[in-house]
This record gives C-alpha cells, sequence and structure tokens, in this order.
C-alpha cells in the first residue's frame, strides 16, 4: 500500500510524526509532500530534524499569500504531482490550507482521501481553520475523528457512515516527547533568568487577533498586564503585524522569545504556571501537560479542555488578565484525546480498506 502525507505547516508536521513511525513500522510505503505553507525553518525543519521525520518527498515551496491565492497555487502544484505518485490514499492533516488543497486536488484526480483530525468544529465560520475543516470533511472518503464530540458532529452533518474514532494523534507524539524532556530544566526559564512556575507562555498568530490593529495593542497590552511574566513565541505573522501596525510588543510584563522547536516548547510548557494562546493544537497539549490554558477566541474545537476546566475562553482585556492569573484547576485523569496508539491504529486502518 502507498499512501501520500500532504503537509505544510507546524501542526501538521507534529502529526506527522507518529504516522511516518506507524507507517514504516507497518510496512506502508509513505510518500511525503511538502506544501510549504510554512517555511520559516523553526516552523519547519526543525520539526522534521526533532521529531525524526523522514525528509520529504516533494516540497513544493509554495509559500505565503492571501487564503484564495495559497490554496489555488497548492492545487495547481498537487495536480502535477498527486496523480503520478498512484497513492492508494492521500492522508491530509488537520485545518489548513494545506489541507483543503490536497483534498480538493485528490479528489478531483479520483484519489481516496483520509481525513486526519475530522470532525472538530469551532462553529465560528470567520475562521478560515473552520472552512477548511468542514470542506474537507465533505470531500474525504475516509473520516478519522479523534474523540467521540467530533464523530458526533460528523454524524450530524450526515457523515457517520465515512467515520471512524482513531483517538488523537498529537497525543501520540506528545506523551512519547514528555517522557523524553520530563525532568529537564525549562529552556525559557533559563534563558530569561526566570524561576520555574513563575512565568506563562503565549503564542499568538490568527488572523482575528493580528489583522486589526486594535485587536492585536488590545492582546498585547493584556499579556502586559498579567500579574506575573509572560513569555510570548515570536511568530513571524505576529512580527509582521507588530511591524505593520506600529506596535512594540515588549513591555510591562510581556517578554518576547523566538520560536522553539516542538521539545523545547513542551520543556518550557512544563516549566511554565500557564499558557496563554489562540493556537488550537497548544490548547490541547497544554491539558495533556496539566498546565492551565487560556484561549484568545470566542470558541474551541477543543471543547473537552474547557469542560473539564483546564481552559477557558476569553476576550482581550481584563477577562484575559484575571483568566491568566487563576489559580490551578483540580486534577483529573480524564483523557478525551487517546491512549497515546492513535497512529497505529490509522496504519491498520488504511491497510484493511487497501
Amino acid at each position: 500500500m502507498r499512501v501520500v502525507s500532504v503537509v505544510g505547516a507546524r501542526p501538521q508536521f507534529v502529526k506527522l510524526a507518529p504516522i511516518a513511525h506507524a507507517f514504516s513500522r507497518a510496512g506502508i510505503d509513505h510518500v511525503i509532500v511538502h506544501t510549504g505553507q510554512h517555511y520559516d525553518p523553526m516552523l519547519s525543519d526543525v520539526f522534521f530534524e526533532e521529531l525524526d521525520i523522514p525528509t520529504p518527498d516533494v516540497h513544493l515551496g509554495i509559500g505565503s499569500g492571501s487564503h484564495g491565492h495559497q490554496t489555488g497555487t497548492m492545487m495547481a502544484a498537487l495536480d502535477d504531482v498527486l496523480p503520478g505518485l498512484d497513492p492508494d490514499w492521500v492522508l491530509v492533516y488537520g485545518d489548513t490550507n494545506s489541507t483543503l488543497a490536497a483534498a480538493v486536488c485528490a479528489v478531483k484526480s479520483h484519489l481516496r482521501v483520509a481525513h486526519l483530525e475530522a470532525g472538530l468544529r469551532s462553529f465560528d465560520r470567520r475562521m478560515p481553520e473552520e472552512h477548511n475543516r468542514v470542506l474537507t470533511d465533505h470531500a474525504a472518503d475516509l473520516l478519522l475523528a479523534p474523540t467521540e464530540v467530533a464523530a458526533a458532529h460528523l454524524a450530524e452533518e450526515g457523515l457517520s457512515a465515512r467515520t471512524r474514532v482513531v483517538g488523537d494523534v498529537m497525543t501520540d507524539v506528545l506523551l512519547r516527547v514528555r517522557r523524553e524532556v520530563g525532568g529537564t530544566p525549562s529552556p525559557v526559564a533559563r534563558e530569561l533568568g526566570l524561576a520555574e512556575g513563575s512565568y506563562s507562555v503565549a503564542t499568538v498568530h490568527r488572523a482575528e487577533n493580528t489583522d486589526d490593529r486594535e485587536r492585536l495593542a488590545a492582546v498585547l497590552d493584556s499579556l502586559a498586564r498579567v500579574d506575573h511574566p509572560v513569555v510570548l513565541m515570536a511568530h513571524p505573522r505576529l512580527l509582521a503585524k507588530c511591524r505593520e501596525h506600529g506596535l512594540e510588543p515588549a513591555h510591562g510584563n510581556l517578554l518576547m522569545h523566538p520560536p522553539l522547536g516542538y521539545r523545547e516548547l513542551i520543556a518550557s510548557v512544563l516549566g511554565a504556571r500557564g499558557v496563554i494562546t489562540d493556537s488550537g493544537g497548544l490548547q490541547k497539549e497544554a491539558f495533556l501537560l496539566r498546565v492551565p490554558a487560556t484561549t484568545v477566541r470566542p470558541s474551541t474545537e477543543w471543547v473537552e479542555t474547557v469542560q473539564l476546566g483546564w481552559n477557558v475562553l476569553v476576550e482581550p482585556g481584563p477577562a484575559l488578565v484575571d483568566a491568566a492569573s487563576r489559580p490551578r484547576p483540580a486534577d483529573t485523569d480524564a483523557a478525551p484525546y487517546g491512549d497515546g496508539h492513535t497512529a497505529d491504529r490509522v496504519a491498520q486502518l488504511l491497510l484493511s480498506q487497501a
């Protein structure tokens, strides 16, 4: 069996790692196509090196652009690549423009598509990620849902016959990396001279928080007013928007730090008192590490993190400041995102439908 994985952004590289290892164990011929959606080395190359992912077989080098232009350019490039690879399955990951472009290109070439992380819904149609995941789910032949909640969303949309609950593949890699870095000093704490447990890690990159100057200024000012140091990972998109809007991000208790590789990020979150983010993946990673999360969004696709008390949805302003300083919630043994063996289940499921 041949499976072609199409990836292009940081969260997809993390999800790709356990899949690549599971496919190798299962004897699946695995071809990796990198669209180039994320092209900064700290958002791309470092993940392949750190997580022992094979070098991509094809790199399209698409780069940035508007959503429509980027997605269309990817589709045109993939149309020249996918049919010639003759895959049994095209596997797409998550909710990026790379995901949608590969799904549409594959179905128009009469290739079977499996969507990993299917069924997630924020119910916020302003988010480009929501468009991508909904359209991909309705195009795909096999929907690999991470949770029962995701499967219920797919059932409501008439897609239950194509749905299989496999668990969350990011749990696989996170649990492995947590074991490997557990007990090591936090890189952020060491580099910035902070005590373990005294700071929060923050990421801000989504368009809804960065494109409007007033909202971005409100987010940064709120982070600066939190009652402990907040270390903001300087995503290239964020820095570009700060320059465009004439904003100086580092002030008050807000500190800036370059992007971290995955292991360093997990070690830094393990040493933090909290996470403040608009990232879907980091919300869930914080929960799995049992670090309280504050999410600067009105909705989340990972509803279990909120229901279990480990994540709070906020708007910029006093709500963000208060939530980031709240006490740690009660411990829980809940495991809504699987047991760390999702990738092996995916491999066996694809083999069974050869």
